[in-house]
């Protein structure tokens, strides 16, 4: 698993956990990070991905809502509700990963860790969110 798979995977921990507890991700952050203590050491880019998320958790999960057809975003199951919300960012607002990447590393993360189903619903709901981008 390269650096950024890994950072993803921490992200989404995080991102997770915020959603389970009802609690700003941006507190989840700040309690996992510790620069003092090397295996609390958060990457970089995990930090990039929950700041990111968290500043646009709201336009995010509107788009999700919109092109998930009868899916709210409350109704998904957490683990791929983190997910999307992580690949969503990564493709709509991260210039530095290609969109395919994007895409591949959420299907991934949902292979791996949710449901047999939400490989399939994760890549199709990103790649309408994919059309919308370009058509924008």
């Amino acid at each position: 698993m390269g650096a950024r798979s890994k950072a993803r995977k921490r992200a989404l921990d995080i991102l997770f956990e915020a959603d389970v507890r009802g609690v700003d991700p941006l507190t989840v952050l700040a309690d996992r990070k510790d620069e003092k203590d090397p295996n609390r050491v958060l990457p970089a880019y995990a930090v990039e991905l929950v700041e990111g998320v968290a500043a646009q958790t709201e336009r995010i999960d509107e788009l999700l809502s919109t092109y998930s057809h009868g899916w709210t975003v409350e109704r998904m199951p957490a683990v791929d509700r983190a997910v999307l919300r992580l690949g969503s960012w990564e493709l709509l607002y991260n210039d530095d990963v290609p969109d395919a990447v994007a895409i591949d590393e959420a299907v991934e993360l949902a292979r791996t860790l949710s449901t047999d189903d939400s490989p399939n619903f994760v890549n199709g709901l990103l790649a309408r969110l994919l059309e919308v981008k370009a058509s924008s």
